[in-house]
């Protein structure tokens, strides 16, 4: 079994906070260490941004829990300089696998284009990513405290004071901004007296991870009503360090404590394994779907990220995937506030923005796990109909619901988006969308780009910077003929000019650089016309 989750990262360390007569001041608070709270901080140290993290543990997550991160993520992960190591560690696949019964019915591809650099997915036990979280937060110099349970949160005007309890005894800070990342069953929501609202789904799975030598190929196998689990459905993924991610649906009416003892999960693997294969247990859970939301993520000075602001069902990856966008999203313009670049009205997209990306993944989520548990004999007739037709009819296959796998959300018709006006270009660049990577030189379009404002120039000029009220935007400018950047960014049209915000979606498009339309459109992305 893998100790990595029993050494303490960030242990309890007396700090300075603890001797003052008085609240020690702190611009921004992150209540929580797992992988949304450690990337907040890292974000918004890239932008500048000193932030103090608090945590009642000390140490990475037990068991794998969070495994499949999307490309993406992955990406985000590579503009917070931690992408490597992810890659390097986790088993990469692009492919998936449906089967009904004991046949398979079709297969996927999720990634069926070249020229990105990460893969659609890669599987990694998330007590990984949390170290390699920590390792790129302490490189840098991010304060985090472990054993600093916060007990009280008290919203003023203009700040917010936090109770910590730690070894030592209980100590107070005053923080301009608190952001709670501190998960599903999140106290800091509790304290304020906050809630979600939304379905819970009548099912239950079992989580287990196993270790085991198996010939299985590195992809994702989805069952419906298979002959090892009748009635319901089933999943395996692969690990690093020979782990296997199953999940086993169990129905509704069951005893959780009873079905996570060793004498019942083992039966139900090896009836899906076979009793050739030797594995060992590592981590089981079981799990209830929901799929619920904050009404509101952002309350005055405190504002929720992650899975204390928003819960979907497991199959899909939408958890950690859509709290690592929700950073995304937040810590260009928490730093733009800060900094005094835009009012604090600017948040208030944050809310708008990551409450669309939430309902957008409640509404897939809710969809498979419609399809997976059908509610009513009608429903399983209908489901079982469009899984027979699968094998062999093209058309059905989008019907077919494993769980719709992450995919990045698009700000259609938000309040920050800024013209559209190149002709014939391809939607899938247009204002509000993520920018799709694409092959530039020897390297890749988005390390081009990073974590600022960014004139995105392709077969036209524009200058190597400009400045509008203060802040300093600077241009990649691109003379190409690469046929991937042109189908991504230009499609008919010969030349374009594109505005980036710092979390790399697109704010407008222009045929050429035109210098008082991208300052308009900067002023829109930063909330000036609000």
């Amino acid at each position: 079994m893998n100790k990595i989750f029993e050494t303490p990262l960030y242990g309890y360390r007396r700090n300075a906070d603890q001797d003052l007569p008085t609240p020690a001041p702190h611009t921004v608070a992150i209540i929580g260490a797992g992988p949304v709270g450690l990337a907040m901080a890292i974000d918004l140290a890239q932008h500048g941004i000193k932030s103090v993290v608090l945590d009642d543990n000390d140490k990475v997550s037990f068991g794998s829990r969070a495994i499949c991160f999307a490309k993406r993520t992955l990406e985000i992960a590579d503009r917070l300089g931690f992408g490597d190591p992810l890659v390097d560690k986790g088993v990469v696949w692009n492919l998936g696998k449906v089967f009904f019964d004991d046949r398979k019915v079709y297969e996927f591809n999720l990634l069926p284009e070249d020229g990105h650099k990460r893969p659609a997915f890669i599987n990694l036990q998330q007590y990984y990513f949390e170290e390699y979280l920590v390792h790129r937060a302490r490189a840098l110099d991010i304060d985090i405290r472990g054993k600093s349970k916060v007990t009280s949160v008290a919203p003023g005007e203009d700040h917010v004071i936090l109770d910590v309890d730690t070894p030592d005894g209980p100590y107070r800070i005053q923080a301009d901004w608190v952001i709670a990342c501190d998960g599903a069953g999140s106290p800091t929501r509790s304290m304020m007296g906050l809630d979600f609202v939304g379905r819970v789904f009548e099912d239950n799975f079992l989580i287990a991870d196993v270790t085991m030598d198996a010939e299985f190929p590195t992809e994702r196998w989805f069952w419906f009503d298979p002959p090892f689990n009748r009635g319901q459905s089933a999943l395996l993924h692969k690990q690093p360090d020979g782990v296997w991610r199953i999940d086993l649906q169990l129905g509704w009416d069951i005893d959780k404590d009873e079905e996570k003892k060793p004498e019942k999960v083992i039966p139900r693997l090896k009836a899906m394994l076979g009793d050739d294969v030797n594995f060992e247990l590592e981590w089981l859970s079981i799990y209830t779907f929901q799929c619920r939301r904050m009404e509101k993520f952002r309350h005055g000075r405190v504002i929720f990220a992650g899975d204390s602001a928003h819960q979907v069902s497991p199959f899909g990856a939408r958890g950690a995937n859509s709290g690592i966008q929700d950073v995304d999203n937040l810590g260009w313009k928490l730093a733009a506030v800060i900094n005094g670049h835009a009012r604090d009205a600017l948040l208030d997209t944050y809310d708008l923005e990551r409450i669309h990306g939430a309902d957008e993944n409640i509404l897939n989520s809710s969809r498979s796990t419609d399809f997976i548990t059908p509610k009513s004999e009608t429903s399983r007739i209908f489901r079982n109909a469009v899984l027979d037709l699968s094998e062999r009819y093209a058309f059905a296959r989008p019907l077919v619901n494993s769980g719709r796998l992450s995919m990045p959300c698009s700000y259609d018709g938000m309040a920050l988006n800024g013209a559209d006006d190149l002709p014939d270009a391809p939607a899938r660049s247009r204002p509000g969308s993520p920018c799709p990577d694409s092959p530039v030189g020897d390297g890749y379009l988005l390390a081009h780009l990073g974590g600022a404002f960014k004139i995105l120039a392709i077969n036209t000029t524009a200058p190597e910077t400009i400045n509008v009220n203060g802040v300093t935007i600077s241009s990649v400018v691109l003379n190409t003929d690469d046929s991937a950047l042109r189908d991504r960014y230009l499609g008919k049209a010969t030349q374009g000019v594109y505005l980036i915000r710092p979390d790399q979606h697109v704010v407008s498009r222009w045929p050429k650089f035109d210098e008082s339309a991208v300052k308009a459109a900067l002023t829109c992305a930063l909330g000036g016309n609000l």
